[in-house]
């Protein structure tokens, strides 16, 4: 059985410092970072996303963010767990995105692990209800058995970005207050 995380309040994270009135942190960090989230392409597109940010800033994947969301069309996984050689080739060649043929491949195969969560779960949110609350520890180490090209950076930021984890906000951001208000699951434990 797993131990259940003690509500403990976020560290104290730069973020909250440097984020507010950027033109792309800015609206990310105010409207969407630890906010709970349950829909399925909002899910897939943050793990894409952030398999994509792995040895990049944040930044870089934010301004890319339409495009990656044109590429993947939506970010529905059923669509994107088709894909076949044919469109990880567009995908290479598109230069709006980041083109790294471990993370594209990582995408596409997700989003396969995703229909099959989908099926065995009812969604993606499910599966995480599911298995919540877990440690970071825990959370990485099911990750690593479940996805592709989720170590331990990816996993934990799209689990705080999710409300899953703790630390997404200091308590003094004004942020903060907007997302206790909705229980994000860490909350809830």
């Amino acid at each position: 059985m797993s131990q259940k995380p003690k509500f403990t309040a976020p560290k104290v994270q730069a973020y909250c410092d440097a984020a507010p009135g950027h033109p792309f942190h800015g609206p990310y960090h105010d409207r969407e970072y630890g906010f709970p989230q349950r829909e399925e392409t909002s899910l897939f597109e943050r793990l894409a996303l952030e398999i994509n940010q792995a040895g990049l800033s944040w930044l870089t994947v934010l301004k890319k963010r339409q495009a990656f969301f044109v590429a993947f069309e939506g970010f529905e996984p059923a669509r994107v767990a088709r894909y076949g050689e044919r469109q990880k080739a567009r995908l290479l060649k598109d230069v709006g995105i980041i083109r790294n043929r471990l993370k594209v491949a990582a995408v596409i195969e997700n989003a396969r692990r995703i229909c099959d969560i989908q099926d065995s779960h009812g969604s993606f949110a499910s599966w995480l209800d599911h298995h919540h609350p877990l440690s970071k520890e825990q959370w990485i180490k099911l990750f690593r058995q479940t996805f592709t090209f989720t170590g331990g950076e990816i996993v934990g930021e799209f689990l705080m970005s999710l409300g899953y984890l703790p630390g997404a906000h200091r308590a003094d951001c004004p942020v903060f207050e907007r997302i206790r208000k909705l229980k994000p699951p860490w909350m809830l434990v």
